[in-house]
């Protein structure tokens, strides 16, 4: 049977731990290395909705995108979500790893899958890995067939199924032909995307100054910190897969954004 730690080499084959940010902290979070896996439940974010799944479909490995812990655990009360989501996982026998940034810089990593579901050609990292071939990096730049802009905007809604796209109002009605895009927090890389000549970038988390120090250069569109990440399931999945064709997989079904919208009647 197939151990935490085979299946944690089979992820770092696919998105090496030396692609991680400074900040970060992917990899195995909570459990024996040694264990023997009954099976995996991919997710996002580590909740205790989803260590409540885990125990029902038998798995006792959770591999997720987001980190359960950043900064360290200073206790172990139950005083927090974090502290009792580790300790239920201790004390049931659960595994839990995380590929983050690493799978964010990955060659065919989170930006790189987005890029896809867009059906972008000619890609390339927006901003360069240190370390690697030239392939990895944050970010992704390509070229799609030319697209007058709200059609794009479209497009880019129904492909991510965001409820709310929010999107730079004041850039001009521009036909889109080079896309540049980020899985997460994105805004970092805005200049990236003016340098690398697109005409539109897509991340999640930009800020009210973004759209208005920017928005006359480049159309902007934030489609949700949750809705750019979703598809990390996927490719965790595949690099998975990949390695050991048999291992049982589930997607979480009890996942959802953490942040709620309320509309107008």
């Amino acid at each position: 049977m197939l151990k935490v730690k085979e299946i944690a080499k089979a992820i770092e084959d696919f998105a090496p731990l030396c692609l991680k940010e400074d900040w970060d902290n992917p990899g195995l979070q909570v459990g024996d290395p040694d264990m023997e896996v009954t099976g995996v439940l991919l997710c996002l974010d580590v909740t205790e909705e989803i260590l409540q799944e885990a125990r029902k479909r038998d798995c006792n490995m959770i591999v997720s995108h987001h980190p359960l812990i950043f900064g360290g655990l200073k206790r172990l009360t139950g005083a927090t979500p974090t502290e009792r989501i580790a300790a239920g996982a201790i004390r049931d026998n659960i595994a839990i790893y995380s590929a983050h940034t690493n799978l964010d810089s990955a060659f065919e990593g989170v930006s790189y899958e987005m890029a896809h579901m867009l059906g972008m050609k000619e890609c390339r990292p927006l901003e360069k890995s240190t370390v690697g071939d030239g392939s990895q990096g944050l970010g992704v730049v390509g070229i799609v067939p030319p697209t007058p802009k709200l059609e794009f905007l479209r497009k880019v809604k129904d492909t991510f199924e965001v409820k709310d796209l929010r999107y730079s109002a004041q850039t001009p009605g521009i036909v889109v032909r080079k896309v540049a895009l980020c899985g997460g927090s994105g805004g970092s890389l805005i200049k990236n995307a003016l340098r690398s000549g697109a005409d539109v970038y897509i991340c999640g988390d930009l800020k009210y100054h973004d759209f208005t120090s920017y928005g006359s250069e480049i159309l902007l569109a934030d489609i949700g910190h949750f809705e750019s990440e979703l598809c990390s399931r996927k490719i965790l999945s595949r690099a998975i897969r990949s390695a050991y064709p048999d291992c049982v997989i589930y997607f979480s079904d009890c996942e959802k954004s953490p942040i709620g919208l309320m509309h107008n009647s």
